[in-house]
């Protein structure tokens, strides 16, 4: 059945999202402190119709297209990183989850603003069992997981009579329990914590092969039409992602520029720092920098929009572009951090002061295994020198 839903633009959408900003600038502190979002930020979030940027429309969403994804992943980004990625985490399972058969979606957007957590790491184990798998194992970094509503999994099942297969599937969360272990020195507040499975009995209909997804093969009969789903996972999820950083690089110039008039440098003759042609050549690496960042992720959205639209294969070099692309976000912001952070001062350390926090969020950020700058660059490298590339997630 299609949901009737109030037709919001890319713009109006990222009005949304920008308008959000006090409340998730209120709770930041207190979202850092408890290691996870605050729930007023999830209301926030879900009122700016955030969690249904990546629903299918039938069941009340937008079906966003990727450049709407960048900018509001920014404008979130901008204000605290922390849900803004958490944000982007929900919105890669949630296209996954558009890939399943069409009563497993009926099943998982049946609830309104539906988040659904997840990783592409095989850490479990899986067994056949009557009308589907068992699962066991444990998966870490899963980023708001306290507030989601199913979580996407990946394990190996093993079989008698076949190879082990990387398999995706789809749990409720409450059938998995959360290990509360995420003391980190940055996304501190997305509570990316572990989870773990126990016998877990999951249906075949809530499993499907990894390497099919991977390509971006689909069971939906009702999304078959829809461009959204003509693009493999991960350019996909790539793209997805870049939001959050540029808006950490904006928000380090916003944080910045705001006590520059207040600042001088001490142990000079400086009595105002904006009047150091040191602070002018900083200010402009890091803006050039800032703009380097949204170039590469609006060139990454418009490369997948492209082909969503087109409907046309991605060749390995597009492929291993959209990975290049992605790292090259992650160094150029953090570039850009690091560049202002470095200017603010010995008082930038308080607590109170931004600053330091956007730096601790964007290490952390470049570090993921799938945004690290260099392995991006690496393997971008790589394929353009003519190997085949060392990953199965491209």
């Amino acid at each position: 059945m299609v949901l009737e839903t109030d037709v919001r633009s890319p713009e109006q959408l990222v009005e949304r999202a920008s308008q959000i900003a006090p409340t998730l600038k209120k709770n930041a502190s207190w979202t850092e402190e408890n290691r996870r979002l605050h729930d007023e930020t999830i209301e926030a979030l879900a009122d700016a119709g955030v969690f249904r940027l990546r629903v299918p429309k039938r069941y009340g969403g937008y079906e966003a297209d990727t450049r709407t994804l960048v900018e509001v992943g920014a404008a979130l980004g901008q204000a605290d990183a922390s849900p803004s990625w958490v944000a982007s985490v929900y919105w890669i399972p949630t296209w996954m989850a558009g890939l399943f058969p069409d009563e497993v979606q009926d099943e998982v957007f049946a609830t309104p603003d539906v988040r659904i957590c997840g990783t592409l790491s095989p850490s479990a184990m899986a067994a056949p069992a009557e009308g589907g798998i068992v699962v066991n194992g444990k998966w870490g970094f899963m980023s708001g997981a306290h507030h989601a509503h199913w979580q996407e999994i990946v394990a190996v099942l093993v079989t008698p009579d076949s190879q082990p297969l990387p398999v995706l599937a789809l749990v409720p969360m409450s059938e998995l329990q959360i290990v509360d272990d995420w003391q980190t020195s940055g996304l501190r507040g997305t509570g990316s914590v572990s989870t773990v499975a126990q016998d877990v009995f999951v249906p075949q209909a809530r499993v499907l092969p990894l390497p099919a997804v991977l390509q971006g093969q689909s069971a939906s009969v009702a999304n078959a039409g829809s461009a959204l789903y003509r693009s493999p996972l991960l350019p996909v999820a790539s793209a997805s992602s870049v939001g959050t950083l540029v808006g950490l690089a904006r928000a380090a110039r916003e944080t910045f520029l705001a006590r520059l008039p207040e600042r001088k440098i001490t142990y000079t003759n400086y009595e105002h720092q904006a009047d150091a042609p040191l602070t002018h050549l900083q200010v402009a690496d890091a803006a050039v920098r800032i703009d380097e960042a949204e170039f590469h992720a609006h060139r990454l959205a418009g490369l997948v929009d492209q082909k969503c639209a087109e409907g046309s294969e991605w060749t390995m070099e597009e492929r291993a572009r959209a990975r290049g692309a992605m790292g090259a976000v992650g160094a150029r912001a953090k570039e850009a951090v690091d560049t202002l952070a470095g200017a603010s001062g010995g008082t930038s350390i308080y607590d109170g002061v931004p600053i330091q926090r956007i730096v601790r969020d964007a290490h952390a950020a470049s570090l993921h295994a799938l945004m690290h700058p260099s392995t991006n660059a690496e393997l971008y490298g790589r394929v353009l020198c003519g190997l085949e590339p060392n990953t199965l997630y491209i």
